[in-house]
């Protein structure tokens, strides 16, 4: 049994499954928009959703808000704001509470910003991908750069003072000097926060079944330099794999997953973790995928897809999968009041660690060394709980 003095902060995510087309590159559970957005049944629905995972979360106060996609922004603001309101009603939400929505830069959806802003959001996450029409076309996009320019300067006017950028490097035909020139663009807008991420050909997406040529490794690390040196320049600290922010201006929403914390997840597809400090346990829970089935769903577990409790090795493999992406040391007086477990769980995983040279332990406190940063998925291996490794063994 797991040993908890409290819960560890809780979030709610809330997903939308909907996009105007499906990115090509997009692993993510969205669908394109075949008509119009049933706004009413699904923000019931959500609610509803909501609703049934109230017992498990009594009396716990919600300190961030994520709507996520998808495009939520394919929602009115009239429609957040019912939904933002009836969660309000259902839960208790920290009088500072970040609350976020995801945006593409379409013109129709920048013509509601001041609406999303009026209806209780305070951060505005952009996914412009790229400042180069020949890449956006590429990653088959439905907007121009043009779009994005204005989109940032439309949140600007709506009264939007935490705004982060979705930003992506590697792309087909991109040489470190484009990559640069496009990040340079992206931090000129003067976001508070930037996500830069690589590339990557998922499976079960159209470029991993008809991949594209990528630039090649020597090529990436050129552009991963270049970038450290540009976001230095213009005042932005990396703080976690693909985040960058200036002072302050970290996502409070993602740092709670990163710290291992709790998220109610409601939505079509949307993922939660729960922690019963009472009963001394960890669950994982999940929601029906596809949107039909999640709008069609009735009873007083409608919308679960599954749920699970996680073993101890895994609860270790979990945290440090998530707590290692951030730069910052953590303390192993974190991970016991996080996990619930003594430390005698991940301590052998750390001095083999360390043995390698991955990572430095000095007393109560753990970081990466430069290669443990640089090899992440190395080091994070040595967490992967010991049947995953067995089997892996045994596959090879």
């Amino acid at each position: 049994m797991l040993r908890f003095q409290a819960p560890p902060p809780l979030s709610l995510y809330v997903h939308f499954p909907w996009c105007v087309r499906k990115c090509p590159y997009c692993d993510f559970n969205s669908h394109a928009l075949r008509d119009s957005v049933p706004e009413q049944a699904y923000v019931d629905a959500v609610l509803e959703d909501l609703e049934q995972e109230l017992p498990g979360v009594w009396g716990r106060t919600v300190h961030s808000v994520f709507m996520g996609g998808g495009t939520p922004s394919l929602f009115s603001a009239p429609a957040l704001e019912r939904l933002l309101s009836g969660i309000r009603a259902r839960l208790a939400l920290h009088p500072d509470a970040e609350i976020t929505l995801e945006a593409n830069p379409g013109s129709a959806e920048q013509e509601r910003f001041a609406g999303y802003r009026d209806a209780g959001v305070n951060r505005l996450s952009i996914g412009i991908q790229s400042l180069n029409d020949s890449h956006l076309n590429a990653l088959g996009r439905v907007h121009d750069a043009e779009q994005s320019f204005r989109a940032v300067r439309a949140a600007r006017v709506a009264g939007f003072d935490n705004i982060n950028l979705d930003l992506m490097f590697g792309l087909p035909d991109q040489d470190s000097a484009a990559a640069r020139a496009d990040l340079e663009s992206a931090l000129a807008l003067q976001p508070e926060h930037l996500s830069w991420y690589q590339l990557t050909l998922e499976p079960n997406t159209r470029f991993h079944a008809d991949p594209p040529v990528l630039p090649d490794e020597d090529e990436i690390g050129t552009m991963q330099t270049l970038g450290q040196t540009v976001f230095a320049s213009h005042g932005y600290t990396q703080y976690e794999v693909s985040a960058f922010a200036r002072a302050g201006q970290q996502c409070r929403h993602n740092l709670n997953y990163w710290q291992f914390g709790d998220y109610i997840g409601i939505g079509a597809g949307a993922h939660g973790k729960i922690t019963d400090a009472a009963s001394g346990s960890v669950f994982r829970r999940w929601k029906k995928r596809h949107p039909r089935a999640y709008l069609e769903a009735s009873g007083p577990t409608a919308y679960l897809e599954g749920a699970r409790t996680l073993s101890e090795s895994e609860i270790v493999f979990e945290y440090a999968l998530n707590r290692l992406r951030l730069k910052e040391p953590f303390r192993l007086d974190d991970f016991e009041s996080c996990c619930g477990l003594q430390r005698d769980w991940i301590m052998p995983l750390i001095q083999q660690a360390q043995a390698d040279g991955l990572m430095i332990c000095d007393g109560d406190l753990v970081q990466h060394t430069g290669p443990g940063w640089l090899f992440l998925n190395d080091l994070l291996e040595r967490f992967l709980p010991e049947e995953v490794q067995n089997a892996r063994y045994r596959a090879n």
